[in-house]
């Protein structure tokens, strides 16, 4: 409620629960208050069945699920002998005593079960708000701890099992991950794909310069229907956005990056500057990346430009750091010292200072050099981007632009790059062919 933590789990639940054909309506973040806690359960229950809580099962005294599921259901709170052994015996097979502070896991409402947790202390809860003059129908409450790695195994095992999904309630979902295209202009081109009352729903969601499009089918009751006409559009939007569709599957950027040039066979290595790894860290992120990136270099001083990656001092001199000829040289140097097929630069101003009037905060070239076999001739290109924002925002989006590139160039193939070629989001400077090194 702070600010200080984020909440991971209510995606991954919405994702269950959609599969399971049970649309999600509300998401409420709720402070460590019972009174607050019991007051959102009455409110969400009165026009929902189903309530799951992540959170506030453990042993401190702001752990106030349980209390606030108490008040809801007018309960006392006892402790369960059950969920006391298991507690117990799993403090014993690691050499601890029981405290009083741990013994508050188990305990529940009156009126709840216990739900066991196999990797962790706290156990989950489970109770059933009555029918009353505000609530017409009973309501489900679910809780289950906040740790993601308790969550989950709990979610399988246990909590799954206890829901009920509507009869013949088919929920579709496609996910399509796109770069390169503004927002606007995406409505634009989708046109009357994307009207609110059509089925299936189409929507879109923006993230530092990616795009996921979002295609919902539930009005059908027949799966294979459903699943039909969600193909058809992704199809079809595939047809209208051509290469700036990265994924028909909602794959990130830099996993379908990794997957395109583990495809290929080629290689990849990174020249960073005022990115400072962060592009190296997205890559290595993929699990298996190490088949086709191979590493990289943070050259965030001049020195090390000139030291490491062989960049000429008299470019710095003459051009500034940032600058197109700095770029290329980058990604030519990191090319021709990792041996690789393809070698992304960038090199730009983050911010908050440093900014310059000809060369203001947000001021970035990325540079690709390429190569189709390891003897094969080499061509490099560059863009200059103007990129609004903080300094994370600058550092993020300058490290999704290079991808993107990398992205259109090996969607591309060995086709020269040349005008028709897509631009970036950001780009300030009319893209050139590729010139040859």
């Amino acid at each position: 409620m702070l600010g200080q933590l984020q909440d991971t789990n209510a995606r991954w639940i919405a994702e269950q629960l959609v599969s399971m054909g049970i649309k999600p309506v509300e998401f409420a973040s709720v402070g460590d208050d019972a009174t607050h806690i019991a007051s959102t359960l009455e409110r969400l229950s009165s026009s929902v069945p189903l309530i799951i809580m992540t959170g506030g099962l453990g042993p401190t005294e702001g752990d106030l699920t349980r209390a606030g599921l108490a008040q809801a259901l007018g309960d006392a709170i006892v402790r369960d002998d059950r969920a006391y052994a298991e507690l117990d015996a799993k403090l014993r097979a690691r050499g601890r005593s029981m405290t009083d502070a741990q013994a508050r896991q188990a305990t529940r409402p009156a009126g709840a079960t216990c739900l066991s947790n196999a990797v962790g202390t706290a156990p989950g809860l489970h109770a059933v708000l009555p029918v009353t003059a505000r609530r017409s129908t009973p309501c489900d409450v679910v809780c289950l701890p906040g740790p993601p790695n308790e969550l989950k195994p709990m979610w399988t095992s246990v909590a799954a099992g206890l829901l009920r999904p509507p009869p013949g309630q088919v929920i579709v979902t496609r996910l399509l991950t796109v770069v390169g295209i503004a927002e606007s202009d995406l409505v634009k081109r989708l046109g009357p794909l994307m009207l609110r009352d059509r089925s299936p729903l189409v929507g879109v969601t923006a993230s530092d310069g990616v795009l996921t499009i979002r295609i919902r089918c539930e009005k059908e009751r027949d799966a294979a229907r459903s699943r039909a006409l969600v193909e058809a559009d992704a199809a079809e939007i595939a047809r209208q956005l051509a290469t700036h569709v990265v994924s028909d599957r909602g794959v990130p950027v830099p996993a379908a990056v990794i997957d395109m040039l583990r495809q290929q066979t080629r290689t990849l290595t990174t020249v960073e500057s005022c990115t400072g790894g962060m592009l190296g860290q997205m890559l290595t992120d993929v699990p298996g990346s190490s088949a086709a990136y191979v590493g990289g270099w943070v050259t965030y001083s001049n020195e090390m430009k000139t030291k490491l990656i062989g960049v000429d001092p008299d470019l710095i001199a003459e051009h500034g750091a940032v600058s197109e000829p700095v770029a290329r040289a980058m990604a030519i140097g990191g090319l021709e010292r990792s041996g690789v097929h393809a070698a992304l630069a960038i090199t730009g101003v983050a911010g908050p200072d440093g900014g310059t009037p000809t060369k203001p905060v947000g001021t970035v070239w990325v540079a690709l050099a390429n190569r189709w076999s390891i003897d094969g001739p080499i061509t490099v290109d560059a863009r200059k981007l103007s990129i609004p924002g903080s300094r994370a925002d600058v550092r993020r989006r300058a490290a999704g632009a290079a991808l993107a590139m990398l992205w259109f160039r090996s969607a591309s193939g060995s086709q020269p790059m040349d005008q028709s070629m897509p631009r970036l989001l950001w780009e300030s400077a009319s893209l050139a062919p590729s010139a040859p090194v």
